[in-house]
């Protein structure tokens, strides 16, 4: 008996541009259902729902009680079954593609069971009262979901072949670097929001127990330290001549960090606004995209095509 993926794929085959479309959706539903989560926060509308799965002991949706901050965390909520529907169409068009590429569609079933396991931990936060602990751990979820995204978009433009150096070895390991730090600096940022003013709920919840101005403080340090290896990147792959698809990968992450910077210092000077904070957020998926397709772009998998078979000589058929 065939799965409904195998009936699928035995009558559909996506063209490489449809292929790259479903995976470039669940990368933007990613950092939209990033965003949102930060929204539901900053509004105080973490705990709009009361419970979960359900929105309310006696309700599976949210009701009029429940007012504006009901309906914003519901809506979240509810965002979560596009972000599925995104992934679901990438694990489909994966399943179909001609010849079959397995490797593309594992990454389509990762992005799958982070998308559930993230979900239940979610809901776990919600039942533990936002506990600044569970909501770092969701938000870190997130990204490893926006990680596995971005890789499947990358590599529905590759082949599945061994990964060819585009440069030399120091270079790599540079992007390394910046890989690292840049999670560093995302963790880092988790415990400024952990211990800061916007916890998302008016209710008493608890933090994280350090002061946010000097996590502020650290995770500034770790910006900058991203920032210096940017710039090096840049300065390195002109050196060695990389590609010119690369040098854009470095260039559009020094834009994005600038920008980021530029957000951080505005909202911590003016008192960490909602609206700054979201931007931030944003910024945050951004510049994580950036550091992935820098790294990516280092090396190349090329796209192998089945050999023409030999066509016979006419004139020795009629010999």
């Amino acid at each position: 008996m065939q799965t409904p993926l195998a009936f699928i794929a035995q009558r559909w085959t996506p063209s490489p541009r449809t292929l790259r479309r479903a995976a470039l959706s669940a990368v933007v539903m990613s950092v939209v259902i990033i965003v949102t989560g930060g929204a539901v926060r900053l509004t105080g509308s973490g705990l709009g729902c009361d419970t979960w799965p359900k929105c309310t002991d006696d309700s599976l949706i949210v009701t009029s009680e429940q007012g504006i901050h009901g309906a914003i965390e519901f809506g979240n909520r509810m965002l979560t079954y596009v972000l599925s529907a995104a992934v679901g169409w990438a694990i489909v068009a994966a399943r179909s593609a001609k010849p079959r590429r397995r490797a593309l569609s594992r990454l389509g079933w990762a992005q799958f069971w982070i998308v559930m396991s993230n979900a239940v931990l979610g809901g776990i936060t919600v039942w533990m009262g936002l506990n600044p602990w569970t909501v770092a751990g969701h938000f870190l979820a997130a990204n490893a979901l926006l990680t596995v995204a971005v890789v499947t978009w990358h590599r529905t433009g590759e082949g599945d072949g061994t990964p060819k150096p585009r440069v030399p070895r120091p270079v790599r390991k540079l992007s390394w670097a910046i890989v690292l730090v840049s999670v560093l600096l995302i963790a880092l940022g988790t415990t400024v929001t952990g211990a800061g003013k916007h916890a998302g709920d008016s209710s008493d919840v608890p933090r994280m127990p350090w002061d946010w101005t000097n996590a502020a403080h650290i995770h500034a340090i770790a910006a900058w330290v991203v920032c210096a290896l940017a710039v090096a990147m840049w300065l390195v792959l002109r050196v060695v001549d990389a590609p010119d698809d690369t040098r854009a990968r470095a260039r559009d992450l020094l834009i994005v960090l600038l920008a980021q910077g530029a957000v951080g210092y505005l909202q911590y000077f003016t008192g960490v606004p909602e609206v700054l904070v979201g931007a931030h957020m944003l910024g945050s998926s951004l510049m994580w995209i950036a550091v992935l397709r820098l790294a990516l772009s280092l090396r190349e998998r090329p796209v192998t095509t089945a050999p023409i078979p030999a066509q016979p000589d006419p004139a020795l058929a009629t010999a």
